[in-house]
């Protein structure tokens, strides 16, 4: 059977081979034209029967090749015979067919040979069908090929039939369809491989996209063999003994799409020369973000905002609807446990560099607001607000400034809020997001490739400090592993006898050489009532802690391989394919219970997640409400433009490079993008931010880029061999608006979130990281700075770019990223969205 790729019934017929790629004889298509052009021919036959197929066919050959009566009459029954198809079945099944089949005595040791008169084998049909048919697109029509021996015949009988329309021809097929095309081709027993050969060729011409617009649409035998031509010039043919040609191909992992092969192949131009045509169409697959009308420009004032809404408005009910979806709840609990731990890292930093002005609290509060304002408004709710590093090192260096000229810190960052927010207003008004059409491959990849590093940078670096937190005990000897004994040493005012309990476990062991055992001791004591009645600890393991450093870093090196393991579960042989999607899609959240569940076991005292419990400001001197004018003077707000220049040159580059990303064209985004609305939103949102001291918001690359990852969608069956087809993105506005919500519902959360382990979430944070950097080209190309020629893959890019300029653009973008990551590690990082 083909459906895209040949499959053959292996020896014993007990099973279908794996899907391959048909590898036909040369010679098979030679006389599969030659059968065309000399067989029976039938094309817009009418009739509503399989019987009466048959008749036409018979009575309608060549009168050369006219058969006789007799010859007719045994060719009919022998086609008439009810045809024995070859199901697939389950282990369990056969085991209950061979012990319960009704008709196993008639038919021997073979049950699926059944009769279709028997009523197991009707079942097994019915239930054949239905199995089979999800793996056949809807709007399919079946092909039948019938080829074999014949002993009554001299000479080959040869028909192509094509009915008017599609016919229901019973069993004929194993999948209830309607029917299409016939081929029957029955001759000599000479000659039984070429036939067998010949129908493989007319299957696989059959299941060919071009040959079957060809077959439907010929109107006289010579279209149907000047398609076959067209088929045959596409051919490469592979020379003998450079294969094996018992090998079977493995289907591609990605097809040429059929607008490729067109336009590649065209039916009246052969692309012969120096393959410029194909070099053209794998140029144009490279492209990723062409001109598009959202970054058209009007040339009126809100020209662009106003198109954003036009163009968002008519989806926003299907924002919602579309969200109704399991996958979009692991969406919300992967992208939740990121934003928590983000808020918590981001806050505490804040926390540290402002004097507590902003801290955890206000990170969970304001990305809770900032974030589900922006889901509900913006233009591409699929992003994620998020503090990010260099706005983190702007509010150290503004609390710095505000210190040493004894400014109030947060009225002067009010200000400059105002006027970030003024100037964003502007830059929505002139269309400014018009720019974007200008951001190319190389600058967002740097970018992508900078966040993602820091991402595994502050991973990495939080989990080498818990060795400060949690010292390793390098003092630990194998010779002290028997002096496990840890005594309670009491001493009383009347009678001070040494009274000693053995508290971890007991030992025959003396202790001291003036007592041979221990004397009698009240029974049970702990350590805090050892030392709640006076006495202290004697023994080597008594100071003794659990080394929490290495199982932090066993369940942080877990989590994240665990991660990784689940999200390719999808591409996994084992298990059926809604299993394989439903581990793919719950992967994070499986890998974090599976690791808190592991650290409950063992019982350590690990970092866990700390969060705030109580609503009120972190520093008690600060109130929810900052006002403009109270201890500044009048020309701060003057002067607060100069640095919110810089603050909006950031705002606007971090946003619409994430944007820019986001909104690429591999990701099929069917809603449209909205520049100028996200922009519009991140800047009123300032304003807010601003006035009640919560942190400054922006898209964070990596979380939206994980998030994305998220919700693709991929077709629910596809044909044997065939990789389910990418389908897009779940576009919503729901999993974010959930996200944000429980953010700031985590205040009231903190017993349930306290048993997660910090080493946990860090190691989510190192997927998304590794996952988000795995995605741009940048990797791909640094992977061929350190690979041999002869074992790069085969790259579009290295088809048509000299190597050496390859190597060339890696290493200019790998230099600019090195620079950009000195610039933010320094005092300078406030220049930094300029120099990105």
């Amino acid at each position: 059977r083909w459906v895209k790729f040949e499959e053959k019934v292996e020896d014993g017929g007990e099973r279908w081979s794996a899907p391959h790629v048909p590898a036909l004889p040369l010679q098979s298509l030679f006389q599969l034209r030659t059968c065309l052009q000399k067989g029976t021919m039938l094309l817009d036959l009418d009739v509503p029967s399989f019987k009466e197929i048959i008749d036409k066919a018979l009575s309608g050959q060549p009168e050369e090749a006219e058969l006789q009566t007799e010859l007719r009459e045994r060719l009919a029954a022998l086609l008439l015979r009810q045809p024995r198809h070859q199901p697939t079945k389950s282990p369990l099944r056969l085991l209950a067919e061979l012990g319960l089949s009704p008709c196993q005595g008639r038919h021997g040791a073979w049950p699926w040979l059944l009769h279709p008169e028997c009523p197991a084998a009707a079942s097994l049909s019915f239930q054949l069908r239905n199995r089979f048919k999800k793996k056949v697109p809807p709007g399919a029509e079946a092909a039948h090929v019938a080829v074999g021996e014949v002993e009554f015949l001299e000479k080959p009988f040869t028909a192509f039939i094509r009915l008017r329309r599609g016919v229901a021809l019973g069993s004929l097929a194993e999948v209830a369809l309607p029917s299409r095309f016939l081929f029957i081709l029955l001759g000599p027993r000479a000659e039984v491989k070429a036939y067998h050969e010949v129908g493989r060729a007319m299957a696989t011409l059959l299941t060919d996209e071009l040959f079957q617009r060809v077959a439907r649409q010929a109107e006289h035998r010579e279209d149907l063999i000047a398609g076959m031509e067209a088929f045959l010039d596409e051919l490469t043919v592979l020379p003998p003994r450079k294969w094996d040609p018992s090998a079977r191909i493995p289907p591609p992992s990605c097809l040429l799409s059929l607008h490729r092969r067109t336009a590649m192949h065209p039916p009246d131009q052969q692309s012969h020369g120096n393959g410029d045509t194909a070099a053209a169409g794998d140029r144009a697959g490279l492209g990723h973000l062409c001109s598009r009308e959202e970054l058209e420009r009007t040339g009126r004032l809100f020209g662009g905002l106003l198109r954003d809404i036009r163009r968002k408005a008519p989806w926003y009910g299907s924002d919602f609807s579309d969200a109704l979806h399991p996958q979009c709840l692991s969406a919300v609990l992967y992208i939740y446990l990121a934003t928590v731990t983000n808020a918590i890292t981001f806050g505490g930093m804040l926390g540290d560099a402002t004097d507590n002005m902003q801290g955890v609290l206000e990170s969970f509060l304001g990305t809770a607001f900032a974030g589900s304002i922006f889901c509900l408004f913006s233009g591409q709710p699929l992003t994620i607000l998020s503090s990010t590093g260099p706005v983190l090192v702007f509010e150290r260096l503004l609390f710095s400034f505000s210190q040493d000229h004894s400014l109030d810190y947060l009225e002067f960052r009010l200000w400059i809020g105002l006027w970030v927010a003024f100037f964003g207003m502007v830059l929505v008004a002139t269309e400014a997001s018009h720019l974007v059409r200008y951001f190319t491959r190389f600058t967002e990849e740097g970018f992508c490739a900078l966040i993602s590093l820091i991402f595994i940078y502050d991973s990495l670096k939080k989990m080498l400090s818990l060795a400060d937190a949690f010292p390793i005990n390098w003092q630990y000897r194998l010779d002290n592993v028997t002096s496990y004994s840890c005594v309670c040493n009491l001493r009383r005012l009347l009678n001070p006898i040494l009274a000693c309990l053995t508290t971890s476990a007991p030992s025959s062991t003396p202790l001291h050489p003036m007592y041979p055992s221990p004397p009698a001791a009240p029974a049970g004591l702990s350590r805090t009532q050892c030392l709640g009645r006076g006495g202290h600890l004697l023994g080597t393991s008594c100071q003794y802690v659990p080394d929490v450093t290495l199982v932090s870093f066993l369940l942080f090196g877990g989590t994240f391989l665990s991660c990784t393991a689940l999200k390719r579960f999808r591409s996994s042989r084992y298990f059926p394919a809604g299993v394989r999607k439903l581990v793919s899609d719950f992967a994070v959240i499986l890998a974090i219970l599976s690791s808190c569940a592991i650290d409950a076991t063992l019982g350590l005292e690990t970092p866990k997640l700390l969060v705030p419990s109580e609503l009120k400001p972190t520093n008690p001197a600060r109130g929810w409400i900052v006002f403009p004018f109270r201890a500044n003077p009048w020309w701060v707000c003057l002067v607060s433009a100069v640095p919110a220049i810089l603050v909006t040159i950031l705002i606007f580059m971090d946003q619409q490079i994430t944007a820019v990303i986001l909104n690429r064209r591999e990701y099929k985004l069917q809603k449209g993008a909205g520049f100028h609305l996200d922009l519009l939103c991140v800047s009123l949102l300032m304003v807010v931010t601003s006035a009640t001291g919560l942190p400054w918001y922006v898209s964070a690359t990596v979380i939206s880029l994980a998030h994305m990852e998220s919700l693709r969608k991929e077709s629910a069956t596809s044909a044997p061999g065939e990789h389910p087809e990418f389908l897009g993105i779940r576009e919503q506005r729901l999993t974010g608006l959930a996200v944000f919500v429980l953010t700031g519902v985590s205040v009231f959360m903190a017993p349930v979130l306290k048993h997660i382990p910090m080493p946990v979430l860090y190691g989510v944070f190192l997927h998304m990281g590794v996952a988000a950097l795995n995605s741009i080209q940048l990797t791909d190309r640094v992977r061929l700075l350190l690979m041999p020629a002869k074992h790069q893959p085969d790259l579009a890019y290295l088809r048509h770019v000299p190597l050496r300029r390859v190597h060339l653009f890696t290493v200019i973008q790998l230099l600019c990223l090195a620079l950009l990551w000195v610039l933010k590690s320094t005092m300078a990082a406030i220049i930094f969205p300029v120099m990105v």
